[in-house]
């Protein structure tokens, strides 16, 4: 097993592995078509590789990347092998996933050393992505971990998130803060940093109001939501997580297009991968904007929300073994 992967544990390694079955027998059943029997890596069968790269929901920039990564290694050694070519596309898909400030991670939901409690994460993300859900689950593996948390429910703008949100704190065991349907967000924010404070949390995450009317409104939104925090707890947000739904494909790149415009993406959690072939995205994703996958959605348990390690997510892809 890879060096990594001591990081997991058996079962949470099986929960990767079957979340990623539909993209495994998807496009990476493509590629393993397209090397049916072939002994070596050849210009007509880049060409056929480019195609199905091209054509794949990690999207063409990365695509080209990667084919060009070959194409480059088989005019220097004339002579790759099957093989080698599956080594090469592992190593190479792992290098284009971006590496956050702290490296790779294990599977523990841990707070980065040194760094001022609370530890505050702004969500953001559009209606239906699982925003909500990733959040609950999140305040759920922070408890588990001994942390003290605390919720602020600042998407205001739709009574079910308020709604959604409060039993997710329920389920999860912590704290939240909530105001009435239509407030300010930015109130709620500040309300929920002044009462994580005076309970000495750990941990403060606030959900916001998944639109994307327009960049400007927006950027506007959210900076107020973080000038205001910033009276409480000077370096808020420690992490601004943008929640993607895997299964939407091209539309998740669009979405990090738009989200990037307005604020500063420190992180990506990525859901809904056990119920799509489209898995590829977070490859792409990560590559193209250079933010860091720190999470990933495996399925609707609340202990389903896995903390994201490159080399297993790669590793679980190709069935791949570092021994």
């Amino acid at each position: 097993m890879a060096f990594f992967s001591k990081f997991f544990s058996k079962e949470k390694k099986e929960t990767l592995d079957k979340g990623l079955e539909k993209t495994k027998t998807g496009f990476f059943e493509k590629v393993k078509r397209a090397a049916m029997g072939r002994s070596q890596v050849d210009e007509d069968f880049l060409d056929e590789l480019e195609e199905v790269f091209v054509t794949s929901d990690m999207g063409i920039d990365t695509s080209l990347k990667i084919i060009d990564m070959l194409k480059e290694r088989v005019a220097r050694d004339k002579y790759v092998g099957m093989n080698e070519l599956h080594n090469l596309l592992y190593e190479e898909m792992t290098r284009l996933l971006c590496d956050g400030k702290e490296g790779e991670s294990g599977e523990d939901f841990r707070l980065p050393d040194g760094v001022r409690r609370p530890y505050v994460i702004l969500v953001v993300g559009v209606n239906g992505v699982g925003k909500t859900t990733t959040i609950g689950k999140l305040a759920h593996q922070y408890k588990d971990a001994g942390y003290k948390v605390v919720l602020g429910a600042a998407d205001t703008y739709r009574a079910a998130a308020i709604e959604q949100l409060e039993e997710w704190a329920r389920r999860s065991g912590v704290a939240l803060v909530k105001q009435k349907e239509g407030s300010d967000p930015a109130s709620v924010a500040f309300d929920t940093l002044q009462s994580a404070v005076r309970q000495n949390a750990d941990v403060v995450i606030i959900d916001t109001a998944g639109r994307l009317h327009n960049k400007i409104g927006l950027m506007d939104e959210l900076s107020k939501i973080k000038r205001v925090m910033q009276r409480v707890v000077p370096e808020a947000p420690n992490e601004v997580l943008l929640v993607l739904d895997g299964s939407t494909g091209q539309n998740a790149f669009e979405q990090t297009r738009q989200f990037s415009a307005a604020t500063q993406v420190t992180g990506l959690a990525i859901t809904k991968l056990d119920g799509t072939a489209k898995g590829g995205v977070v490859i792409g994703i990560s590559d193209q904007f250079q933010i860091p996958v720190r999470y990933i959605g495996l399925g609707e348990g609340i202990t389903d929300l896995q903390v994201f390690n490159k080399r297993e997510f790669v590793e679980s892809l190709f069935n791949h073994n570092n021994n």
